[in-house]
């Protein structure tokens, strides 16, 4: 069991480019790690969209977030291409990594016991350590819980993050004009 304060277990994944991310290269930086079930279903797509859209403040913490599913790099390029996702999402096909985090296992799913991925994340310290860990979440408000908590462990307050404000275009004013004649009948009239 992974508990507060314990080695992160270490590992290597492929990302949806290819590209090999491991915890080791990732040493000095905080790393969110969250484990979803698949690529572009309901809940998951919540998760990683809302992980996009906390992505600069989280990276103003100096943090990485990466997502992990068993989905290939085929199914995360199609995902975040067609939810303009801005985070990396890693393949852990065998799901051992998922296992050694304790984010694949028994789970209630509607009222039945199964076995899959359960939705969990995990804050990596920059030593390497756990520095907070989510057994199970709901995705709606995750990232949200996520970049509050890493505020907290870095000193500060845990403010909620207002959503930025849309700027509407400022009505345009429409000035009635007079036709040139009538103007010039009413210069004669004075």
């Amino acid at each position: 069991m992974l508990e507060a304060g314990s080695e992160a277990p270490a590992f290597s994944l492929p990302d949806q480019d290819g590209k090999v991310v491991s915890l080791q290269e990732l040493r000095g930086r905080w790393v969110v790690l969250y484990f979803y079930p698949k690529d572009d279903t309901p809940g998951c797509t919540v998760e990683a969209c809302e992980f996009t859209a906390a992505r600069p403040a989280l990276a103003d913490l100096d943090a990485v977030v990466l997502g992990c599913s068993a989905d290939n790099a085929a199914a995360h390029q199609k995902f975040i291409a067609k939810h303009r996702l801005g985070i990396t999402l890693l393949t852990d096909a065998d799901r051992k990594v998922m296992r050694d985090y304790g984010a694949y296992g028994k789970k209630v799913l509607y009222g039945k016991e199964t076995v899959g991925v359960i939705r969990s994340t995990v804050l990596i310290a920059p030593d390497g350590r756990i520095a907070h860990r989510w057994a199970t979440v709901k995705a709606a408000g995750h990232a949200e819980h996520v970049r509050a908590r890493l505020v907290e462990l870095q000193g500060g307050a845990a403010t909620k993050v207002a959503p930025r404000a849309v700027r509407k275009p400022a009505a345009k004013k429409v000035v009635a004009r007079k036709p040139a004649a009538k103007k010039a009948a009413k210069a004669k009239g004075k």
